[in-house]
C-alpha cells in the first residue's frame, strides 16, 4: 500500500431514504446483504488490491437520538478496517436521517448532524477521509423538488430549503470533524450535471438548470453564487443572515472535489424547461474540467457505474472509457487524485432511483450479490494493478497527505496533525499536496 499515491477506490452503497411517506426505508445494506458478508466483503477489496472504500454506518440504526447511538455495527466494522490497514471514506449522511429527525425540512438538522460528527470522529480518531453528506445536490432535488424521496416535497420552496440545511449541515460537519482531527481531508461527492438546449427557445431554461447545478458546492464552499441564483434563493426564502452564514469559514483548503458521473448525468432541456436523458455528450473530462475551473481544488472521481447487460461487456467498456476520460483530465494539467467505480457489489432497485420498492437486481456492481466476480471486477483489478506503479511517474504527480489506520496508530499521525494546527492558526489550512 503507498500511503498518499494515488486513490483507486470502490464503495459499499449504503443509501437509505424512506418513501411511502416516510413508512418505508429503502436501506441497501440491508438490501444487498452487506450486514451479513460485511467481512467477506472486506476481503474482496483486499482481493481487488483496492484500499480506499467509500463507507459509512447505517444513520438511522447508529443515530437513536440527540446524543444517543448505537455504535455496535460502527464499531465491528470500522475496527475491521483499521485492522486490516485500509482507508474509508467515511460517508456519514446518505440520502436519508433517522426517524426522529423527520427529514431534511428540519432547521435543527444541522446542528443535530453536527454533534453525529463530532461524536463518530471522536469515536474513530484514526479516520482521516470524510464525506458528511453525500450528493447534497441530488439529495435535496429528489427530496424536495421530485418528491421521490424523504419529504417528498415539489417545489423550488422545499427545494432551498433542503438545500441551505444540507449545506449548512455539511459546513458545520466539516469544521467540527476538524476539531478533532485537524489534518482532515474532505472528498466531498457531489453528482456532476450539465444541460442541453434542444432548440433556440430552449438556451435560457438550460441555463438556469446551468447554474443551479452549482447550488450545493457554492455554499460549501464559501463561492458566491450567480446574482440569478442568489435571486433564486432570496425568493424562495433562503434570508440574507442564512446566505452570509456560509462565506469566511476557509474550509475549501481541507477538501477534495468529488465528481460523480453516470450516463444519467447529462440532460436535454426543452422550450417549457422540460428535461429528458441525453446521454453521453460531453463526458466526465467536459465537465469536470467546468466545476474545476469553478471551484480550483484537486478533484477525484468519486462514483461511476453501468448495468451489465446481454453482452456482457458493458460494465468493462465504461470503466474503460471513464479511465480515458480522468486521464485525459490530469493530461489538461487538473490535479486528480483518485477514481471509484461504484459499488462494490450489485444494487437494488437503483434503476429506478429507489423509488418504489421492487426488490430488483441493478447489475452495478464489481461482483454480484453472491458475491461472485463480474467482468468489470476482474478488469478494475487489471487496471489498478496496470496503473498504480506507472501514475506517479506522469507530468502530474499528486501526492495527498493521507495517514494510514496503522501509521495512526504508531503515532505518525501527530507531526501532521499538529502542523495542520499551525497552517490553521496562520489562516493557511491546505492541505500539502506536491506536484
Amino acid at each position: 500500500m503507498s500511503v498518499g499515491s494515488f486513490m483507486f477506490a470502490t464503495g459499499i452503497e449504503n443509501s437509505y431514504p424512506t418513501i411511502n411517506g416516510g413508512r418505508t426505508r429503502i436501506d441497501q445494506m440491508e438490501k444487498c446483504f452487506h450486514y451479513k458478508y460485511w467481512s467477506k466483503d472486506f476481503d474482496l477489496l483486499q482481493e481487488l488490491e483496492i484500499d480506499y472504500l467509500r463507507y459509512g454506518p447505517p444513520i438511522h440504526l447508529t443515530w437513536l437520538g440527540d446524543g444517543k447511538y448505537n455504535w455496535d455495527f460502527a464499531d465491528l466494522t470500522f475496527h475491521d478496517l483499521q485492522r486490516r490497514n485500509l482507508f474509508p471514506i467515511v460517508d456519514l449522511c446518505h440520502f436519508g436521517v433517522p426517524d426522529w429527525v423527520g427529514n431534511f425540512q428540519n432547521p435543527e438538522f444541522p446542528n443535530l448532524f453536527t454533534k453525529y460528527c463530532r461524536d463518530f470522529a471522536r469515536r474513530f480518531p484514526w479516520v482521516q477521509l470524510y464525506t458528511p453528506i453525500n450528493e447534497m445536490f441530488i439529495c435535496a432535488l429528489f427530496s424536495a423538488a421530485y418528491g421521490w424521496w424523504n419529504e417528498q416535497e415539489k417545489s423550488d420552496r422545499s427545494f432551498v430549503n433542503a438545500l441551505k440545511n444540507i449545506a449548512k449541515a455539511n459546513v458545520l460537519a466539516m469544521n467540527a470533524i476538524l476539531e478533532v482531527r485537524p489534518d482532515a481531508i474532505f472528498i466531498q461527492s457531489e453528482s456532476s450535471e450539465y444541460f442541453h438546449a434542444e432548440d433556440p427557445q430552449a438556451i435560457k431554461p438550460a441555463e438556469i438548470l446551468n447554474a443551479k447545478r452549482f447550488l450545493s458546492l457554492d455554499l460549501n464552499y464559501g463561492r458566491r453564487v450567480d446574482s440569478q441564483m442568489y435571486e433564486y434563493l432570496m425568493d424562495n426564502g433562503m434570508t440574507r443572515e442564512e446566505y452570509h452564514f456560509f462565506f469566511g469559514w476557509g474550509l475549501k483548503h481541507n477538501c477534495i472535489m468529488g465528481n460523480d458521473y453516470y450516463v444519467t448525468n447529462e440532460h436535454r432541456v426543452s422550450s417549457d424547461g422540460a428535461t429528458r436523458a441525453a446521454g453521453e455528450v460531453f463526458g466526465y473530462d467536459e465537465i469536470t474540467s467546468q466545476y474545476y475551473q469553478r471551484y480550483l481544488i484537486p478533484v477525484m472521481h468519486t462514483e461511476t457505474n453501468i448495468a451489465q447487460g446481454a453482452q456482457g461487456d458493458e460494465g468493462v467498456n465504461w470503466l474503460w472509457k471513464q479511465w480515458a476520460n480522468v486521464l485525459r483530465v490530469r493530461n489538461k494539467g487538473i490535479p486528480v487524485v483518485g477514481f471509484t467505480w461504484y459499488s462494490l457489489t450489485d444494487q437494488i432497485d437503483w434503476d429506478i432511483a429507489l423509488r418504489e420498492e421492487r426488490n430488483r437486481v441493478h447489475p452495478v456492481g464489481l461482483f454480484d450479490l453472491d458475491r461472485k466476480i463480474r467482468p468489470v471486477g476482474e478488469a478494475y483489478k487489471k487496471l489498478i494493478k496496470s496503473w498504480r506503479q506507472v501514475l506517479p511517474t506522469q507530468s502530474i504527480c499528486l501526492r495527498v497527505p493521507v495517514v494510514s489506520p496503522h501509521g495512526y496508530s504508531k503515532g505518525e499521525a501527530e507531526t501532521q496533525k499538529e502542523e495542520a494546527q499551525r497552517r490553521k492558526g496562520s489562516g493557511t489550512s491546505a492541505p500539502s499536496i506536491n506536484q
